[in-house]
């Protein structure tokens, strides 16, 4: 979004994380990409996804958004060469962290949003291209507020090896917490989100440059020797 001004942040009180304090080396800005659940002109789920994108760049971030518009379904007669599911795939591979923003429909999270997740592989060759990478989850409602799609959220991020972040953000009644140039009004869900990515970007800096050691795990070592034992006896055997 063209204006990404944060004029409800008090800017004393949210300084650019600490990397002494988190024990992390200086580097690039951390890269951030938006996914959002909703096509309407006035996406609820969208609008809330660029204020938190607004608040990541404040926060030093490199912050890109997909728009899903066009995305086709999963196994309806498409495959990964599809234009908007390789643009989908490549933000995923440059990323190193995720936020996922959905409105609840039907008690859920909306087709669209898990259609994304869904075109996102659990590997790609011989990467992982989720594993290890930051996520938070963000909902809004148009009732009384619920968690319903960020817990689906964050079970599908479990199942992804996505280090997903303990806060999240629910908005109740979103209609309400929007002005008509689409910025949100200041108001305590405003500043969970400032909290969500405020704890977003300190995840992602401190996990940097050891994520593939934190998600290593015992049996895929063990399995992938066992692979190994089997070509070099095969290569022997010919």
């Amino acid at each position: 979004m063209s204006d990404c001004d944060t004029p409800n942040i008090e800017a004393d009180l949210l300084p650019e994380p600490d990397l002494g304090l988190l024990g992390a080396a200086p580097g690039p800005a951390p890269r951030i990409l938006i996914l959002y659940g909703s096509l309407r002109p006035r996406s609820f789920s969208r609008l809330s996804a660029e204020e938190a994108g607004c608040i990541l760049t404040r926060l030093g971030a490199e912050v890109r958004f997909f728009n899903p518009s066009g995305l086709p379904l999963v196994d309806d007669g498409t495959d990964a060469s599809h234009p908007k599911v390789r643009e989908l795939r490549d933000l995923v591979a440059w990323c190193e962290g995720m936020v996922w923003s959905s409105p609840e429909r039907h008690g859920a999270m909306t087709g669209l949003m898990k259609t994304q997740i869904d075109w996102i592989p659990l590997s790609e060759g011989a990467v992982r291209p989720t594993q290890g990478k930051t996520l938070a989850v963000m909902q809004v409602s148009g009732g009384s507020q619920s968690f319903n799609a960020v817990n689906q959220m964050r079970i599908l991020g479990r199942w992804m090896r996505l280090l997903t972040i303990p806060n999240q953000s629910s908005i109740p009644k979103a209609f309400q917490e929007f002005d008509e140039a689409g910025r949100m009004r200041p108001s305590p869900l405003y500043d969970r989100i400032v909290d969500v990515m405020e704890e977003l970007m300190k995840f992602t800096l401190l996990t940097r440059g050891r994520a593939h050691y934190l998600v290593d795990r015992y049996s895929e070592r063990k399995e992938s020797a066992e692979a190994l034992m089997k070509r070099v006896n095969l290569s022997a055997a010919t």
